[in-house]
This record gives structure tokens, sequence and C-alpha cells, in this order.
């Protein structure tokens, strides 16, 4: 079973910036696309960005722009940089494959925009 562990989360003011990490165990990491999710209190898990075995990349539109999603096959990790935060980025954010496996889901990192 393939293992995700997200780190970097935290507090961090509107306006400011965060990197989110995401380590994988398995070999079969390069071969999949990978994403950022994210759950915000009483809504329902959401995709943000995807990147996919060659590279190319898709964010929802209220992060584009501002998140930029990034793979390094070789370290079996996948980031996000989140820039020009707003208060309702804040959420746990995962990672997963896309589409998701079930039994993949981490803990998550917490991610809080507020003054």
């Amino acid at each position: 079973q393939v293992q995700l562990v997200e780190s970097g989360g935290g507090l961090v003011q509107p306006g400011g910036s965060l990197r989110l990490s995401c380590a994988a165990s398995g070999s079969i990491f390069s071969i999949n696309a990978m994403g950022w999710y994210r759950q915000a209190p009483g809504k329902q898990r959401e995709l943000v960005a995807y990147i996919l075995a060659d590279g190319s990349t898709n964010y929802r539109d209220s992060v584009k722009g501002r998140f930029t999603i990034s793979r390094d096959n070789a370290k079996n990790s996948v980031y996000l940089q989140m820039n020009s935060l707003k208060p309702e980025d804040t959420a746990v954010y995962y990672c997963n494959y896309v589409p998701y496996h079930t039994d993949s889901w981490g803990q998550g990192t917490q991610v809080t925009v507020s003054s």
C-alpha cells in the first residue's frame, strides 16, 4: 500500500505564501497523475490542482495564477506552491493520485489563512 505524507501547512496572513510537500512511498509514483485536494470545514473535499506524468498541469479556477503544482519523480514527491493566499483557501490539504486511491489518504496538512 502506498503511503502519502503531507507537510508544510501553517498559519499565514492573507496575501502570504506557503509551500506544501507530499512524499510518496512506492515505485509507481512516477507513472501516475498526482493531485492536491483540500477540505474546508463543512464542505466536501475538492481537487485543487493536478499534474500528469508528463508534467502538464491543471488548476481549479479559484487558484489559477496563485498556486503552482510540481513534482520530483526522483524523490517521489509532489509540491504545491501557494501564493497570494486568501481566507477562503483555509482547509486541510491532502495529496493523492488522480483519480484518488481511497486507501492512500494521509493525515493532510492544515492551512489557515487569517489576520
